[in-house]
C-alpha cells in the first residue's frame, strides 16, 4: 500500500505572531530609520517576547530580509500578451504599490543606512537584486523570443523602467501614476510597425 502523504501544519498562533514581528519591523524601518531596528523594539512594538523572536531570527539583518521578502507586495506577471504588455502590466502594479505600500516607505531608510553601514548594504544589495530579477526576466525572455528588438540589453532596460519610479520615491516627489507607465515605456521600447498596425510582431 502506498504511505500516506504527511501533511505539516502551521499553528496559526506562530503564524500570527511571525507576522506582527515583521510588520514591525517594517513600521520601524520607515517610521526611525534602520539604527532603531533592534530585537528590543521590534519585542516592545509587536507585544512578542524576545526570546520568541530570537528563535526564529538571529538579528535585525535577517529580520528585515524576511520582511521585505515576505511583505513585499506580490508581482505577478499577466498569463496573456507579449512581452512588452507583461512588461507594462509589471510596472504598473510596482508603480501603485511604490505609491502606497508601508515596504515602499522603507526603502529610503535602507538606502540611507546602506551608505555608512556595511551590512545594511549587503542587505540592500540582495534585496535589489531580487527585486529587479522579474523585470529583468521578463525582458531577457521578450528578446530571446522576438518580441522586443534583438538589440535591447535587459539589464539596462531594467533600470531605464524602473529608475523613474524609484526616483519619484526617494525624492519625495510625487509618484508616477500606474496610468502613466504605458507613456514611459512607450519612449523607451515603442511599439513595433506590426502591433502599431494591430498586427503580431513576427516570430524570429
Amino acid at each position: 500500500m502506498p504511505m500516506a502523504e504527511t501533511v505539516t501544519t502551521v499553528d496559526p498562533r506562530i503564524e500570527r505572531s511571525r507576522c506582527a514581528v515583521l510588520e514591525a519591523t517594517l513600521a520601524l524601518l520607515a517610521e526611525s530609520g534602520y539604527g532603531a531596528v533592534t530585537i528590543e523594539a521590534v519585542a516592545a512594538r509587536s507585544g512578542v517576547a524576545k526570546s520568541t523572536i530570537y528563535r526564529h531570527w538571529s538579528g535585525r539583518v535577517e529580520l528585515i530580509h524576511d520582511a521585505f521578502l515576505e511583505l513585499k507586495p506580490p508581482v505577478v506577471p499577466p498569463c496573456e500578451g507579449d512581452a512588452r504588455e507583461q512588461v507594462i502590466a509589471v510596472l504598473e502594479n510596482f508603480a501603485r504599490n511604490a505609491g502606497q505600500s508601508l515596504w515602499a516607505r522603507c526603502l529610503p531608510s535602507l538606502i540611507d543606512a546602506a551608505a555608512r553601514d556595511p551590512e545594511a548594504a549587503r542587505l540592500h544589495n540582495e534585496l535589489s537584486c531580487r527585486g529587479r530579477q522579474s523585470l529583468l526576466d521578463l525582458l531577457a525572455a521578450g528578446v530571446a523570443n522576438g518580441d522586443l528588438p534583438p538589440d535591447l540589453d535587459p539589464e539596462l532596460m531594467t533600470e531605464a523602467l524602473a529608475g523613474p519610479i524609484l526616483l519619484r520615491m526617494l525624492l519625495s516627489l510625487p509618484p508616477l501614476e500606474p496610468a502613466q507607465v504605458r507613456d514611459l515605456v512607450d519612449q523607451l521600447i515603442p511599439p513595433s510597425k506590426a502591433a502599431a498596425r494591430g498586427g503580431k510582431r513576427p516570430r524570429r
